[in-house]
């Protein structure tokens, strides 16, 4: 039941509230106060487990392999912390430099759909990198030394030694999964 407490003056708004109550009494009903505090907790209790920050995650390469002249590197993120977190959606990449300069354009979204991860202390999840095999449709751009990672939802970046090299204009990420798919 909701009040439009808008339209009640203090008292108003006193009176009607007890009436309420008076009745939800009379029908057997409990009630309880809930504090902001406790309504926040179990709102994020409800929710889902906290989103991974960068100091819960260690990124590291998997294999390099190529398909149908495609060239996919999967990244993992693997929880470091002693708690559950989760990752949601697409990793932010671009190829670095030595000196950390960025090669070419950030990579593009595979456009996949995704849904939340949630990884235990030491597990991993991955998201795919793709280019192409070579330059197929257009010129390779120098390789670079680093690749930048943005985990999902987060604005601090992590910087993984990988030798990368954008080729015909083709620089793709897939969303974050345990499928290990772009």
């Amino acid at each position: 039941m909701s009040l439009p407490f808008h339209h009640f003056s203090r008292r108003g708004l006193a009176a009607s509230v007890t009436a309420v109550l008076a009745g939800l009494a009379t029908a057997g009903a409990t009630w309880s106060i809930t504090t902001t505090a406790e309504a926040s907790q179990v709102s994020q209790a409800s929710s889902g487990p906290r989103t991974c920050t960068v100091s819960d995650l260690y990124l590291s390469m998997g294999r390099k392999e190529g398909a149908a002249g495609s060239l996919y590197w999967p990244v993992r993120f693997t929880n470091t912390s002693t708690t559950g977190c989760a990752l949601r959606g697409y990793p932010g990449v671009s190829v670095l430099d030595t000196a950390h300069r960025q090669i070419g354009p950030a990579a593009t979204r595979s456009g996949s759909s995704y849904s939340s991860v949630t990884l235990a202390p030491g597990h991993s999840a991955s998201a795919v990198i793709r280019t192409t095999n070579g330059p197929v449709g257009g010129p390779c751009l120098r390789t670079g030394t680093y690749l930048r990672f943005y985990p999902p939802a987060l604005h601090k970046a992590v910087l993984v030694p990988a030798d990368w090299k954008i080729c015909s204009g083709v620089f793709q990420v897939g969303p974050v999964n345990t499928e290990g798919t772009i």
